[in-house]
């Protein structure tokens, strides 16, 4: 299970590492698989600790009682969280970027995005940023797909950048396309042409 999609997001903190080192700037990533618990998920959601993923049983999940899951929290998601915030204490009017990945094939359906920009009200780095990578009519940008930023909307963004008045987005990239360093590499240099630009 941790080697498939529904244990991590393939491909996605190779691309952090290699968008930060281009970028000149600092990520931050969750050690954890999202089977243990979802840092981009409320504590108590039913996807924080998650007893199925895309019809898959996970049984380590299934009888988890409150202190089982409130050690998890406090392991593993509150770390994750307070540390996102003392680096953001001690940057300068940043932007804030959340990295994902994707499965190309989700419940039988065939995903056609290579990227997708999900976003919520605040659209100053979502809409330029979508401008810029769709300039390349190879590229099919995903507007709040395949999944959307506002229902219900994903957790770190409104947790840290919203609040702050941050410019941000979350960035989904179809796992196919990233599963291999040279993959990775093309994707790195897109985003961080793009994001140079539009930042």
């Amino acid at each position: 299970m941790l080697k498939r999609h529904i244990g991590w997001d393939i491909g996605a903190a190779d691309v952090t590492r290699r968008l930060a080192a281009l970028l000149d700037a600092p990520a931050l990533l969750a050690g954890y698989s999202r089977l243990v618990i979802d840092c981009n998920r409320p504590i108590g959601a039913p996807s924080s600790i998650a007893t199925v993923s895309d019809g898959v049983t996970i049984p380590g999940n299934a009888a988890l009682d409150g202190p089982d899951a409130a050690a998890r929290s406090d392991a593993c998601f509150a770390p994750y969280h307070d540390a996102v915030e003392e680096m953001l204490d001690k940057r300068d009017q940043p932007a804030f970027i959340s990295m994902h990945s994707f499965t190309p094939l989700f419940d039988g359906f065939e995903r056609p995005w290579h990227i997708g920009i999900l976003w919520d009200q605040d659209d100053r780095l979502s809409k330029p940023l979508m401008a810029a990578l769709a300039a390349d009519p190879l590229i099919n940008v995903g507007d709040n797909e395949p999944y959307s930023g506002r229902t219900p909307p994903p957790f770190s963004t409104p947790r840290h950048a919203e609040v702050r008045g941050l410019r941000h987005v979350t960035v989904e990239i179809r796992q196919d396309l990233i599963d291999t360093h040279h993959g990775v590499e093309i994707w790195a240099q897109r985003l961080a042409a793009a994001l140079t630009k539009v930042l």
